[in-house]
């Protein structure tokens, strides 16, 4: 039997060895050839072109954005959704010696022309017509870029100063030519070159430009294949299912370049909304995810059983209750046995919703409320909990087995990373993940970066097994006129695991309590209606006293477990929900503080004046 295990001393010093990500792109696509590489669903199923096919692609692309007149550093513009056609562009940009810029789907035009100015783009790679839109404005009020390359037939609108070219024109070439012209130029690329430029989603004012180097990818790709392949032992088997962002640094390291250094598949998702049989239909066995996605699916999944009722019910909440002592390490006698006919007559079908074949589900971008991933831990899959940010490539720690995996941790920092706590309790971190600072921004990366340690914005501590533990960002920590530090992210994430709560924010800085805004639950809030004969009007029911004390009953509830200065004492609705339309969640789903204050603050500021 052929033994397809990744070997890790091979692998991991590839990828240390490795001088650029196009280097271990083309390495690992030389090992693969013809086996399926980029999966995504065209005309009704699911087709993968190889990683052959992809190398070629990539090297003619790279030869024709030269053939534009693009040199060494230009920066490429990217906006498209999730696709091979955005990795193929990804690379190719960098195998071009330039930089990639990538941009957020959901976009507006304003935000387009910060980017597009402060980055200096003089080419745009854009997938769609419907994403062409906002930004046709933006190009000609930036005046920046000289070209746009629609990876789709594009409808050429009156251009001004740029021109319109077409991705099949574009892989156009003797594929062994324009090989031999990406190794000459990637030769002289080496780790500390900037591969791209990931603007910030900006919880709190107009991003920046986080300038990643190829060493800062390729220490997280190390760090993160080690855990893989230590505690999991990945294969040459596995398979990626991408859907978050690529734009976002998370799944451009964590969905993008991570199988690329252990020789994975990437399937695309078609979307949020088709995520749960795309799941089934493709059988990933690693997801990156974010924290948002574990509370609807604990949610959904919670409520798929309840209606069950009998055994299921039965068997979800003995689950539970022995997870939650097996994390307390605090297990009863008997608890083996209750484990056993769990893992025979419940967990299968909780698998099988997720095609079969997970290993894990790493989580990153927030955090995750430990209760949830007891929750999946109960339902027998690992969720391993990471930590980092856009600046630090952008992971710095993750959970791990072998540490021994703890719900309210982050796990040890990586390979190759450093950590510390400052005097104020600021996590700092060092190591070649630190990006080189921020484009066009000397001030602020000064003041992020001192001495070689990143400055990370997050309180925290470091247990006494070496794992991160984080209390709150530093800049969110809401201090209350008695002095007494209050984490919001800890008593929003208690509040949004209530039934009744879809979203909430809470506030109480300089004040001498905490009050919260609240967004209902909308299947909640529907179920409501129908059991109290009441018509479905968000608006209208926030005005009924009933309907009022139905929510603060959810809110009463968590007040229980919150220490006295934590504790909601009053609250708003929200007149909708958070988001990234309204500009109040970013594209990774954090909520922007500022923009919700703006709105709602005067609202909230009544609270204080009854």
């Amino acid at each position: 039997m052929k033994n397809t295990a990744v070997e890790e001393p091979a692998v991991l010093s590839e990828i240390d060895s490795a001088n650029n990500l196009v280097e271990l792109f083309l390495k690992r696509a030389d090992e693969k050839g013809d086996q399926p590489f980029l999966g995504a669903k065209r005309e009704g199923g699911w087709q993968a072109i190889s990683w052959r096919e992809t190398a070629e692609k990539v090297c003619l692309l790279a030869e024709n954005l030269r053939g534009l007149g693009l040199k060494d550093g230009d920066r490429v513009c990217l906006v498209s959704e999730n696709r091979p056609e955005w990795c193929i562009a990804d690379l190719a940009i960098m195998a071009a010696g330039c930089v990639t810029v990538p941009a957020y789907i959901t976009n507006t035009e304003r935000d387009h022309v910060h980017i597009l100015d402060n980055s200096g783009a003089r080419a745009v790679i854009v997938s769609t017509e419907k994403l062409l839109r906002p930004l046709h404005g933006a190009l000609q009020a930036s005046g920046v870029a000289e070209h746009v390359i629609g990876i789709d037939d594009l409808h050429r609108q009156q251009s001004g100063s740029f021109g319109y070219y077409n991705w099949a024109t574009m892989l156009e070439g003797d594929p062994a030519a324009a090989r031999a012209e990406v190794e000459n130029r990637i030769a002289a690329i080496g780790r500390g070159d900037t591969a791209c430029i990931i603007y910030t989603s900006g919880t709190g004012g107009a991003p920046r430009g986080v300038r990643q180097h190829h060493g800062a990818i390729l220490c997280n790709v190390a760090g993160a294949g080690e855990i893989l392949i230590d505690d999991f032992g990945i294969d040459r088997d596995e398979r990626f299912l991408s859907f978050l962002p690529l734009s976002h640094a998370y799944e451009h390291s964590g969905g993008q370049f991570l199988p690329i250094g252990v020789g994975a598949q990437i399937y695309y998702a078609e979307g949020l909304e088709k995520l749960a049989s795309n799941i089934e239909e493709t059988r990933p066995t690693i997801m990156v995810v974010v924290p948002r996605l574990f509370e609807v699916l604990r949610t959904r999944i919670m409520k798929q059983i309840q209606k069950q009722g009998g055994v299921a019910e039965k068997l979800m909440n003995t689950a539970l209750e022995v997870a939650e002592r097996r994390v307390a390490d605090d297990p009863k006698f008997g608890d083996g046995l209750k484990d056993m006919a769990v893992g025979r007559l419940l967990r299968p079908k909780i698998r099988q919703r997720f095609g079969g074949r997970i290993k894990a589900m790493v989580s990153g971008g927030a955090p995750l409320n430990p209760e949830v991933g007891v929750f999946f831990e109960a339902m027998g899959l690992t969720v391993l909990q990471g930590y980092g940010q856009t600046e630090a490539g952008p992971v710095i720690s993750c959970n791990r087995p072998a540490a021994g995996i703890a719900m309210d941790t982050v796990g040890p920092a990586m390979r190759g990373v450093e950590t510390r706590i400052a005097d104020d309790g600021e996590i700092l971190v060092r190591g070649e993940l630190v990006m080189h600072g921020y484009w066009q921004n000397d001030a602020e990366t000064e003041r992020t970066i001192k001495d070689g340690w990143l400055h990370t914005g997050d309180i925290g501590h470091i247990d006494d097994r070496g794992r991160i533990v984080i209390t709150d960002r530093k800049k969110d920590m809401i201090v209350n006129d008695k002095g007494d530090n209050i984490a919001p992210q800890k008593v929003e994430g208690m509040l949004t695991l209530q039934p009744e709560i879809g979203q909430a924010m809470v506030v109480g800085d300089k004040k001498p309590y905490v009050v919260g805004l609240i967004v209902p639950d909308a299947e909640w809030t529907l179920e409501w209606c129908r059991a109290q004969g009441k018509q479905f009007d968000c608006k209208q029911l926030q005005e009924l006293p009933e309907y009022r004390n139905a929510v603060r009953a959810a809110v009463d509830r968590v007040n229980k477990d919150l220490s006295v200065v934590e504790k909601v004492r009053q609250f708003s609705f929200a007149d909708e929900p958070f988001t990234i339309e309204n500009e109040e969640m970013t594209p990774s789903m954090k909520i922007r503080r500022h923009k919700i204050r703006d709105r709602y603050g005067e609202r909230l500021e009544k609270h204080y004046r009854s």
